[in-house]
């Protein structure tokens, strides 16, 4: 079983029929990768990329810097991390045979960046990310996901959606280059606040867990150096679903599992659902980013509450 071999494009492909999640082989991956290499890579193309990997006798992890084995024809970015105070060399995956290379490293998911690697400053979408409870909550994230459109559209906006991949939903807006990246961060806050505005008892953007309430988390800090999993990445999960776009008109009758890696190579052979759903890029109403700078940064304000909350426990006890 193991040590099965062929090359593709240059690249060695071994043990593909190794199991890779329940109900899916590493060959599954590959395959999947291959036939729909025209479709993913446009979202991949010259944005910094991490990918999760999932190797045998492992732990899922994401691998952000390129390991040392790295082929020297993969193409890499040096990107300052603020958070680990070093320099990241980001793969940048812009053919078929990285796309080969990377499934053959047992990378199942891709997550580039929402800039640009020439203008890492410039974020090129607006992203709010519908992340429901745990459960068989997907309809919620789908509800959470119209209200963000409303609130697009009551902002003179447009956008489109797709699944995770997962549970939720991602609504991407494309933008002109003229907003900068703190820019884009307090507009997609005030989207949504204006979406939790709408319909509090379905929607709230408490970054805490627990003070969620059971609602569909809005979550606006996908923003300035944010990854967000590509269309058509795979998820590692059984099965391997796909994050997949979907029609407004058509979200409330599809689920996750509609997408997976056996049946969107037929959904794409015809065409690019994203590249077709996907409207011009638009400039970012002033207003919008006004309203989103007096609004506290989620995971800023989450990690002083917790710091509060920690203080009053120790005092009461």
């Amino acid at each position: 079983m193991s040590g099965v071999e062929e090359t593709r494009d240059g690249v060695s492909l071994t043990n593909l029929d190794q199991p890779l999640v329940e109900g899916a082989s590493k060959r599954d991956l590959v395959d999947y990768l291959d036939r729909v290499s025209d479709r993913i890579l446009p979202q991949l193309r010259d944005r910094p990329l991490s990918v999760i990997r999932s190797l045998r006798g492992q732990a899922p992890f994401m691998q952000k810097n390129l390991p040392k084995y790295t082929p020297e024809w993969v193409r890499r970015v040096p990107v300052w991390a603020e958070a680990s105070q070093r320099e990241v060399s980001y793969a940048l995956c812009d053919d078929r045979r990285t796309l080969l290379w990377f499934a053959n490293q047992r990378a199942v998911e891709y997550h580039p960046t929402l800039a640009r690697a020439d203008h890492l400053d410039r974020p090129t979408h607006l992203v709010l990310d519908l992340d429901p409870p745990e459960g068989d909550s997907f309809p919620a994230a789908v509800a959470a996901a119209l209200l963000v459109r409303q609130a697009l559209g009551d902002s003179g906006l447009a956008g489109v959606a797709k699944t995770s991949g997962a549970k939720g939903v991602h609504v991407f807006v494309p933008v002109t280059p003229d907003a900068d990246a703190e820019q884009m961060a307090a507009a997609t806050r005030a989207l949504a606040a204006r979406a939790e505005r709408l319909d509090p008892a379905l929607a709230t953007t408490a970054f805490i867990r627990e003070d969620r309430g059971g609602r569909v988390f809005v979550d606006s800090t996908r923003a300035g150096g944010a990854t967000v999993v590509a269309a058509y990445s795979p998820r590692l999960r059984p099965g391997l679903p796909v994050s997949f776009p979907v029609d407004w008109a058509d979200l409330p009758d599809v689920t996750p599992a509609d997408f997976t890696v056996r049946t969107v190579p037929a959904l794409v052979a015809e065409r690019d659902p994203w590249l077709d759903l996907m409207p011009p890029p638009q400039p970012i109403p002033p207003d919008l980013v006004e309203e989103g700078r007096t609004i506290p940064i989620a995971r800023v304000q989450a990690m002083h509450e917790g710091k509060r909350r920690a203080r009053a426990r120790r005092q009461a006890g």
